[in-house]
């Protein structure tokens, strides 16, 4: 991977930010009552309260949530501890249209949640029983609020560009501090890469493998259990490397096409009951795996 490239132009940086209710709820008077039964010489005891025990509706917004950052990772590389990532521009159109998606699904199951929240209170009053306190409930309008779906978009800086008025060595000293920094968020986005594709190709040669049974001095051959994901998420891989692969480097493109070439040739259940086909796909993932220094 060349170390001077500038990505400027062909991604940019992007921050999502998910904010959900969490309806967690520290009671501290439950948690003294512990510490004096179980005699203990120190607050050693934390209560924590589901306010929205038993409901249901909430953990579904908080899973949506989750899910939806899991697709976010997915489609960026890593670039800053701050939450940054990096988004291909090839990939900006297509990201932008599911983000819409994502978004307008998750308001409309928080309309639904804060819509039917009066009575999830009383729910989970029946649920808590002696811990129910309603004081600790939120009204409506600032419920809402605790809810955010959010996300900004900024250029990904030059190495090097650094404007400030000192002297040209402390300058020459900063400069280069910043173009070791960018190429090291450089180099750890395509680690990241590398690794999705190391990860998919290692569980695939897992996966298709077959164990050989001995029974009753007769030997055959059992073939290993094998979700519907494990193609689906290859084919997945090999198209988002296409705009993942941000330096363009000509290894990764190349085991990319190696692996499109090794899943197009048998479907699912061919992979499933064909030792033949098994073998196949399994040999072109280990020479991948062999080629290539991940």
């Amino acid at each position: 991977m060349s170390n001077e490239i500038s990505i400027g132009s062909s991604a940019m940086l992007v921050e999502l930010s998910i904010s959900s209710w969490t309806a967690r709820k520290l009671d501290k008077k439950v948690s003294n009552e512990v510490d004096i039964a179980k005699n203990t010489k120190v607050s050693a005891v934390n209560v924590n309260k589901n306010l929205m025990a038993g409901t249901g509706v909430l953990d579904k917004i908080i899973k949506y949530a989750a899910n939806a950052r899991s697709w976010h990772i997915a489609q960026t590389l890593p670039w800053s501890d701050n939450g940054s990532r990096l988004l291909p521009m090839s990939n900006f159109l297509a990201y932008k249209e599911q983000l819409n998606v994502l978004e307008g699904n998750y308001n409309a199951l928080v309309d639904k949640f804060v819509e039917a929240y009066p009575n999830l209170v009383t729910a989970a009053a029946f649920q808590l029983g002696d811990l129910f306190d309603r004081n600790e409930y939120p009204d409506a309008l600032t419920l809402r609020k605790r809810f955010k779906f959010g996300v900004s978009f900024f250029p990904v800086p030059n190495a090097g560009d650094f404007r400030v008025d000192i002297n040209e060595e402390a300058k020459a000293d900063i400069i280069a501090n910043c173009n070791d920094a960018y190429n090291h968020r450089l180099e750890n986005a395509m680690k990241d890469a590398w690794g999705r594709l190391h990860e998919c190709l290692t569980r695939m040669s897992d996966r298709l493998s077959t164990d050989v049974v001995v029974e009753d001095g007769i030997a055959t051959h059992s073939f290993r259990v094998f979700r519907d994901s494990l193609l689906e998420n290859a084919v997945e891989l090999v198209d988002m490397l296409k705009h993942l692969n941000i330096t363009r480097n000509t290894d990764m493109e190349k085991a990319r096409l190696d692996l499109k070439a090794a899943i197009s040739k048998y479907d699912l259940e061919e992979l499933r009951g064909s030792m033949v086909a098994r073998h196949a796909v399994k040999n072109e993932v280990d020479a991948i795996l062999g080629k290539f220094n991940f």
